[in-house]
């Protein structure tokens, strides 16, 4: 399975952006899904997950109520709406398909990632 993330881009505090992840296969649309994000000298870490069908969520708490996942089920597709975005939220974001439907928070458990895009939000 092949992830390609696309969307990142440069913008000002308070503004927002679209991410979105496309699957070569689609497989993948059987598969929970995530966005992660690294920001420079830290972990990668969970920004949110969905399961398979988008019909379950979970956000990391430094996003919530900011960020929106959502999933398209025929096309394998996995989107993240970001508003009112913060200097901190400055990290290269990275789409991942986990090995199971469900809905997962663990990065372990997931086996396919995109190359990653750069989300700038200046200040």
């Amino acid at each position: 399975v092949q992830l390609q993330a696309s969307g990142g881009g440069v913008v000002q505090t308070g503004g927002s952006l679209t991410l979105s992840c496309a699957s070569s296969r689609r497989t993948a649309s059987n598969n929970g899904m995530g966005w992660f994000r690294q920001a420079p000298g830290k972990e990668r870490e969970l920004v949110a997950a969905v399961d398979w069908r988008g019909g379950s969520s979970h956000y990391s708490d430094s996003v919530k109520d900011r960020f929106t996942i959502s999933k398209d089920v025929r096309k394998g597709t996995v989107t993240l709406q970001m508003n009112s975005l913060k200097p901190e939220d400055t990290a290269v974001y990275y789409c991942a398909s986990a090995r199971s439907s469900g809905l997962v928070a663990t990065k372990s458990l997931y086996n396919y990632w995109g190359q990653g895009t750069l989300v700038t939000v200046s200040s």
